[in-house]
């Protein structure tokens, strides 16, 4: 993976503020939902996602900067300690290290955690370098990875699915341990952190093979967010339609709508659209569309002029309660 500087286009003295605007201004303009017919871009949505994850985390931006961790979020090696003479406080991992991977594959953005450990015994490193493949079925049991061939294990796996697929639903294309391609149906209404299970289509053994569970994540949206079931949108209108009213296409989760302002509306007028939000137990939640108006992109005399006039002939203070 790239530097992940490089990846957001920023220097290595940007502070967080200048990090979060660089991650907003790519993540619409790199969103698979605004590059449909690009096959490569869920691949650099996710590399943007993962360069995020590294810069957006003071701790592990310090990580990487001191070469503690590398582009994935994983510890360089460093060897382990007691290995060989020499070997100090420093030289490996401690009981408490922790670390974060990405990886990209036909699953799409995949991200891996785990914890180091220098004083367990050989079969512990090899139980942790292979992902505790000697749970065994369901995860039960702490047998060792030499008895996966009699029992089979669980393996896991993420997937990475935009907003509006996780409210409809989805299907995912991923590739098994066993090498096999399969067809992941993701549900509507699914939640970040939430599992599929395919049971039986894990790693193979003598007494059958275990499941893969698949942790969905759902991708940062350019201009929806969610919080419970309603889906919130800052809606940017005109300066005449603010002060006219008039209709405006709205986007929502399953398409756009149109929205009636009513004259003399301001930014920060909330508008509800009811059943618009995302799918819950309890039926959808609901669309809340913040107005920002916004001027126009250029200068304009005219207007100019007008707002001097008012700024003398009709003063008015906004801010008068504050």
């Amino acid at each position: 993976m790239r530097d992940p500087y490089e990846v957001l286009g920023v220097n290595r003295k940007a502070s967080a503020a200048e990090i979060k605007s660089a991650f907003r201004r790519l993540a619409k303009r790199l969103h698979p939902d605004a590059n449909k017919n690009d096959p490569k871009a869920a691949a650099r949505f996710a590399e943007l996602n993962a360069a995020h994850e590294i810069l957006g985390d003071e701790a592990k931006r310090r990580a990487y900067d001191r070469g503690e961790i590398d582009a994935q979020g994983k510890p360089k090696f460093h060897g382990f300690d007691g290995f060989g003479a020499g070997a100090g406080p420093g030289a490996g991992f401690d009981g408490n290290s922790q670390y974060e991977g990405f990886s990209f594959g036909p699953e799409g953005f995949t991200r891996t955690t785990g914890r180091g450990s220098s004083s367990g015994s050989f079969e512990d490193i090899l139980r942790e370098a292979f992902g505790g493949m000697g749970a065994g079925r369901g995860g039960r049991g702490g047998r060792s990875p030499f008895e996966a061939e009699n029992f089979g294990a669980d393996a896991r796996a993420e997937i990475a699915v935009t907003l509006p697929e996780a409210a409809q639903g989805a299907t995912r294309r991923l590739r098994l341990p066993t090498g096999k391609d399969v067809d992941v149906k993701i549900p509507a209404g699914i939640r970040s952190g939430q599992h599929v299970r395919l049971r039986g289509q894990g790693m193979p053994g003598q007494a059958g093979a275990g499941d893969v569970l698949i942790t969905v994540a759902i991708l940062p949206h350019p201009f929806f967010t969610l919080e419970g079931a309603d889906v919130k949108l800052d809606l940017p209108i005109t300066l005449y339609e603010a002060a006219l009213g008039g209709k405006v296409r709205v986007p929502t989760l399953e398409g756009h709508v149109e929205l009636t302002i009513p004259p003399w509306t301001s930014s920060g007028r909330t508008f509800r659209l009811r059943g618009k939000g995302f799918p819950s137990k309890s039926g959808n939640g609901d669309l809340l569309a913040t107005i920002c108006v916004v001027l126009p992109e250029r200068s304009d005399p005219e207007l100019e002029a007008q707002m001097k006039r008012w700024r003398t002939d009709k003063k008015y203070d906004p801010r008068k309660d504050m």
